[in-house]
Order: C-alpha cells, then sequence, then structure tokens
C-alpha cells in the first residue's frame, strides 16, 4: 500500500507561509483566515511528526525541518506548475503581477490603451501590495511581473526597463506655499524612505522632521492624501504628471530626484512566451507618461 500523503492544502498553506515568513500572507494569498493556515499547518505537523515553525514573539522562524521540507516543496510545486501550463497555455493570456499603486495610476490605463492597439495581447492581471516588490515565478502562478527595483533580479531573470522613478512633492492646488519645516507632510511609506531620499538632494535637509506628519501604506494613499489637501506628499512624477496636467495636483516645489530605482518588466528567461512579452515591453513603454512639464529640475540618484 501506498505511504499516506499529507493533504495538498496542508502543503500548499505551508509552502507560502514558508515563503512569505507570514501566516497573514499566506491567509491573503489562498483566500483564508489566519487561523485556517495554523490549522492546516498544524495538521502537517502532525502528519510529520516535527515541528515545522519557532514563534519569536511575531516573527515566524523555520526550524530546520521547515527549512528542508520547504525547499522541496517549492521545486515539487514548479513542477507542478511546468506540469500543467502547457494545458492552460493560450487560453487566458499572460499572467501579470503589479504593485497596487502602480496599478491605480497607470497600469489600468495603459492596459485598456493595449487592448485598442494590440489586441491580441490578453493580460490577465494581478494587482498585489507589496512593501518591496518581489516575485518568485516558481512558486507564483505568474508569466510576468512588473517591479520597482535596481534591476538586479537574479540569473534566470529577463528585465527590462519601462521607466526611472522620479520623487517630487506633490499637494493639492489650493495649498498655499509655507516652509516645508512648517508643513504637515504625508508619508507613502512606515520607513519614510521616499522623503529621506528627496531631502539628501536638498538643503533643506537637516531641517525638516520626519517623525512628524501623516502615514500611509501605499504610495496611492498618500497621494490621495494629498489631492484632498491633508498636507503634502512625495510623488513619483510619472504616476502623477497627467493629473499636473489636468490641474488635480500641484508641484510645489520644482525639483524631481532620481530615486535610483525603476520599473521593470521581468519575466523567466525560460518563458514559452518571449515573443509576445517583448511585444508587451514594446507597447508598455510607448504608454509611459511623458515628463515634459515646464519648469522642473531633475536631480540624479546620489546628487
Amino acid at each position: 500500500m501506498a505511504e499516506r500523503l499529507p493533504p495538498l492544502y496542508a502543503l500548499r498553506a505551508f509552502e507560502i507561509a514558508a515563503r512569505t515568513s507570514s501566516f497573514t500572507r499566506a491567509a491573503q494569498e489562498l483566500s483564508l483566515t489566519q487561523s485556517a493556515i495554523s490549522r492546516h499547518i498544524k495538521t502537517l505537523e502532525g502528519i510529520l511528526d516535527c515541528r515545522l515553525f519557532e514563534r519569536h514573539g511575531p516573527r515566524l522562524e523555520l526550524t530546520v525541518a521547515g527549512e528542508r521540507l520547504a525547499q522541496e516543496l517549492k521545486v515539487g510545486f514548479c513542477i507542478i506548475e511546468q506540469a500543467c501550463a502547457p494545458f492552460r497555455a493560450g487560453t487566458g493570456g499572460l499572467r501579470l503581477k503589479a504593485p497596487s499603486t502602480l496599478t491605480m495610476r497607470w497600469l489600468l490605463h495603459a492596459l485598456d490603451e493595449l487592448k485598442l492597439s494590440a489586441p491580441e495581447l490578453a493580460i490577465q492581471l494581478a494587482s498585489v501590495w507589496m512593501d518591496f516588490d518581489s516575485v518568485d515565478f516558481y512558486a507564483e502562478p505568474y508569466d510576468c511581473a512588473i517591479l520597482l527595483g535596481n534591476g538586479q533580479f537574479g540569473s534566470e531573470v529577463q528585465a527590462h526597463k519601462l521607466f526611472d522613478e522620479w520623487l517630487i512633492p506633490i499637494c493639492a492646488p489650493g495649498w498655499v506655499g509655507t516652509e516645508l519645516a512648517d508643513t504637515e507632510l504625508v508619508h507613502p511609506t512606515p520607513d519614510r524612505r521616499d522623503w529621506r531620499r528627496w531631502l539628501a538632494a536638498q538643503p533643506l535637509d537637516a531641517r525638516v522632521n520626519l517623525d512628524r506628519g501623516k502615514v500611509f501604506d501605499t504610495l496611492d494613499q498618500a497621494i490621495s492624501a494629498a489631492m484632498r489637501g491633508q498636507g503634502v506628499s512625495i510623488g513619483d512624477l510619472h504616476l502623477v504628471a497627467n493629473d499636473v496636467r489636468d490641474g488635480l495636483i500641484k508641484l510645489p516645489y520644482a525639483t524631481a530626484v532620481a530615486s535610483g530605482d525603476a520599473y521593470y518588466l521581468v519575466w523567466p528567461k525560460s518563458s514559452r512566451h518571449g515573443p509576445k512579452l517583448r511585444e508587451l515591453c514594446e507597447c508598455l513603454t510607448r504608454l509611459v507618461p511623458a515628463l515634459d512639464l515646464p519648469g522642473l529640475e531633475f536631480l540624479p540618484a546620489g546628487h
């Protein structure tokens, strides 16, 4: 008699929790509750008769057994994905993962344009919140992704730059200018990294207290707050350029600073969709918003 295997749902729950180091993120990816993920992993630990995670306060850490199982399952699920892929080929289009702010501020409109100019490029979009952009093509069900980064995504990944990230302060059109040191700041990330990068290129750096102001989880939330008059946020010039032209956003300081990162379309070098992905690159590049706004100064990264 064949040895009883652990249930696939428990293995999948563990693999995602191990990859993300979070029961919460595993629950979000599988559309389950956190308690359901916990039960699945307890079931798996019972069948295998070993502990897979150790808890250190809010932090999860894999045991030695958990590390070994996670590595083997990563390969196993990749094999399953590759086995199923030929049967899905051509039926649902390219599966694209993209950051949530980029999706709302540019990509949705770009994909609408793409339907008109290149209807043969069917796209299945998954808009995902990511603190730091990443994709694991072995474990995640995507053909390609748009990621913000420095272009170094690993030797097995093809990367094509779409556009650089230019940081610039933004506010509502009715905002009345004061000294930045006295202004209510809006932060797109809890670590305030975007304001730090912009201020590092300014003589104002030492006079602005970054510990104050409203803090959000995404750039889209921060942009929306600034547009409603809640303060001055830092924004990505490409993602707000059209709103500036339309008079919906004001640029209180006419200096854009390169963050050193850029948005890239990435995909596995082994992908069977190479021709379609290269066509997608060309189409998206043509749809990048122009930065031909008057009176702007552009400073390079590390200025």
